[in-house]
This record gives C-alpha cells, sequence and structure tokens, in this order.
C-alpha cells in the first residue's frame, strides 16, 4: 500500500483524525465520520470543484462544517462563486451558475470551458430558443440519422457554414 492510501486508510478507520490533502481528495472519499473541511485558497477553485470537495464531509449523522478560507482582495467572479456556494448546496444551482460565470466550452471541439463560439446566439440570453433548437435537431437526427431527406440535406448546409465539418464526419462514420 502506498503511503497516500495507507493516509487515506488511518483517518477512513479513525485511527488519525486529520487528514490534510491536495485536492485528490475531490471525487472518490467516502468517510462519513469526516465533519469539517478547511479550502485554502478558495478563490482559485471553480464552483464545481468546491462543490465536491465540500461534499467529501457531512456523509454521517454529525453536523458538518466547510470553512471557505480567501484571500481578502477577492475580484467579482470569486466573490460570486463564493457566495453561491455559501447559499446554496444544490448540484442542479451551482452547475447552472457555473455554466454562467464560466461558460460551457465547446460542445463539439476540446475547450471545457468560456463561451461556445455561437454566432448568432448567446447561451444565456438565447437558453429557451437554443432549448427548441436541441429538441428540433434531436427528432431530424431520429427521423433522418444519416442527414440524407431534405431538411436533412439543410442541416448538412449549416453544419458546413458554421465549420463543424467533425460533426459531419460523425455522421457519415455512424
Amino acid at each position: 500500500m502506498r503511503r497516500g492510501e495507507a493516509a487515506l486508510a488511518a483517518f477512513a478507520s479513525g485511527r488519525v483524525r486529520l487528514l490534510v490533502a491536495t485536492t485528490v481528495v475531490e471525487v472518490g472519499v467516502d468517510v462519513p465520520g469526516a465533519t469539517v473541511i478547511v479550502i485554502e485558497h478558495a478563490e482559485r477553485f471553480g464552483l464545481a470543484q468546491l462543490h465536491q470537495l465540500r461534499g467529501r464531509v457531512g456523509r454521517g449523522t454529525a453536523a458538518s462544517f466547510c470553512l471557505l478560507l480567501h484571500d481578502d482582495g477577492l475580484n467579482e467572479s470569486a466573490r460570486k462563486r463564493l457566495i453561491l456556494l455559501r447559499d446554496t448546496e444544490d448540484g442542479f444551482v451551482i452547475a447552472d451558475a457555473d455554466f454562467r460565470l464560466r461558460g460551457g466550452g465547446d460542445a463539439l471541439g476540446t475547450r471545457q470551458s468560456g463561451m461556445p463560439g455561437f454566432r448568432l446566439a448567446d447561451p444565456v440570453e438565447h437558453e429557451h430558443l437554443l432549448h427548441m433548437a436541441h429538441q428540433d435537431a434531436t427528432l431530424l437526427l431520429e427521423k433522418d440519422p444519416k442527414l440524407t431527406g431534405e431538411r436533412g440535406a439543410a442541416a448538412r448546409v449549416l453544419l458546413r457554414l458554421f465549420e463543424r465539418t467533425a460533426a459531419m464526419k460523425t455522421l457519415a462514420a455512424g
């Protein structure tokens, strides 16, 4: 057993009452007796990561606490993140706020954050329209998975216009 695994096992068994760790504990650590987590430089983390870290405590019946330590000079984005985390434990609310603050990245590319390169729509302002477009696209793919019909041909033109050739290759392979 490696040293880190041994330390975690000692903490989980209760032989050790304090565990100092990096964010490696973010996912997969389940110690019901853990009741306090202190996160240093919380302003440096995103909402999703802070929510995951906070979820490492409070898994048992005892009251639990998450202490977020931060620098005095918070920028506006960090302040909003920490206030939201203080005010809610709802993962859906946190994910939505994270999307609005950081952006959703590029669904057909490799960027994991930042606003997508939409040319005609703003993902926050036009959320209802994008939802309808997603439903229409899903229906089109159900009826015409290879996009060979009239509406499929129109969709292929749009994919070319918006330089989404990778999506077209996926359709051809599928």
